[in-house]
C-alpha cells in the first residue's frame, strides 16, 4: 500500500506540473502557473469539484462517476504557506462502454464551446494507444488532462482536473487535504 500511495503522490505531482506548468498561464514566465485569485483551501476545492461537474455534464452518456476528493498542492517555487493549487482526479465508467469511443472526438469539439482550449490531443505512447487530451480554460483558471483508457476492462476516461495558484487571504492558514 505504501508503495501504490508513494506512486499515488508521484503521478500527482507529475500531472500538476505537466499542467499547470506547460499552457495555462497569465504571465510571461510559461513555467508559472496562472494565479487563480484569493481564495480558501476549501473555497478552491468547492471550485474544482464544480469544474469537474461541468465537464461531467459534457462527456454526455449515462456512466458512473468515482467518488473521489480534491486535494491541494504547493504551487511550485512559491511560498507554500501562501499560494496552493488544488486538484480533483476522477474517472468516469460508462453504462455502455460503446458508446465512450466517441466521447473524446465529442469533448474536442465541445470544449472550445464552453470557454476550454484544447491545447493537446492524441494518443499516447502505451502500447494502447490511449488517446490523451488536455484543455486550458483561461478565464476558470483550470486544467484538465483526459486519458480515455479504451481497452482497460472496463473502458474509462480518467480526467485531472487542475487550478491555477490561489493565494490564501491574509490572516488564513491553508488547510491541506
Amino acid at each position: 500500500m505504501k508503495s501504490t500511495l508513494g506512486a499515488q503522490a508521484l503521478f500527482v505531482s507529475i500531472t500538476l506540473t505537466t499542467l499547470t506548468g506547460c499552457s495555462m498561464t497569465d504571465t510571461k514566465d510559461s513555467d508559472s502557473p496562472p494565479s487563480a485569485g484569493t481564495s480558501t483551501s476549501r473555497q478552491a476545492a468547492q471550485t474544482v469539484k464544480k469544474v469537474s461537474s461541468e465537464l461531467y455534464d459534457l462527456i454526455g452518456i449515462k456512466g458512473e462517476a468515482s467518488n473521489s476528493g480534491a486535494g491541494v498542492s504547493d504551487c511550485g517555487g512559491k511560498d507554500p504557506d501562501k499560494y496552493f493549487s488544488v486538484f480533483h482526479p476522477w474517472s468516469f465508467t460508462p453504462a455502455s462502454p460503446e458508446k465512450l469511443s466517441s466521447v473524446m472526438e465529442k469533448l474536442k469539439e465541445e470544449l472550445p464551446k464552453h470557454g476550454w482550449k484544447v491545447v493537446e490531443y492524441g494518443p499516447d505512447t502505451s502500447k494502447n494507444k490511449n488517446v490523451r487530451l488536455t484543455a486550458d480554460n483561461e478565464a476558470k483558471k483550470h486544467s484538465v488532462k483526459i486519458w480515455h483508457y479504451a481497452k482497460r476492462n472496463p473502458p474509462k476516461l480518467s480526467l485531472m482536473v487542475v487550478s491555477g495558484c490561489y493565494q490564501v487571504p491574509d490572516g488564513e492558514k491553508i488547510d491541506r487535504f
